[in-house]
């Protein structure tokens, strides 16, 4: 999701079955990387949906992609809400290591590891 030029920081999103959710992008960091969020923002459930999951947390696009390139939603399921347990994954920290003097825009190609 991008905001346009004079929309403020305020970012907001429509959940398909819920209310609009407005962020302050200056204040709010990922929920993964701890950066600050940038323009962009997707919307990550740390238990999949398709596993019952409810809670939505704000990431970066990076950091969505890189979650779900290294985990299965299975391995999700089980500890996805637990963010200091993924972090603490050789590929994850490794990651986080590399994306953090990055600016929060920052995008590069995410490679697809096969998820465990």
């Amino acid at each position: 999701m991008s905001i346009g030029p004079g929309e403020g920081a305020a970012i907001r999103r429509r959940a398909a079955a819920g209310p609009a959710v407005a962020i302050d992008a200056d204040a709010a960091p990922c929920w993964l990387c701890r950066r600050p969020l940038g323009r962009r923002v997707e919307w990550h459930h740390p238990v999949p949906k398709s596993r019952g999951g409810r809670e939505r947390v704000a990431v970066h696009p990076i950091c969505h992609r890189t979650l779900h390139a290294t985990f299965a939603n299975a391995v999700l399921a089980r500890s996805g809400a637990d963010r200091d347990g993924l972090a603490a994954d050789p590929a994850i920290a490794r990651f986080l290591d590399w994306i953090a003097d990055k600016p929060s825009d920052f995008h590069a190609v995410t490679h697809r590891r096969k998820p465990r």
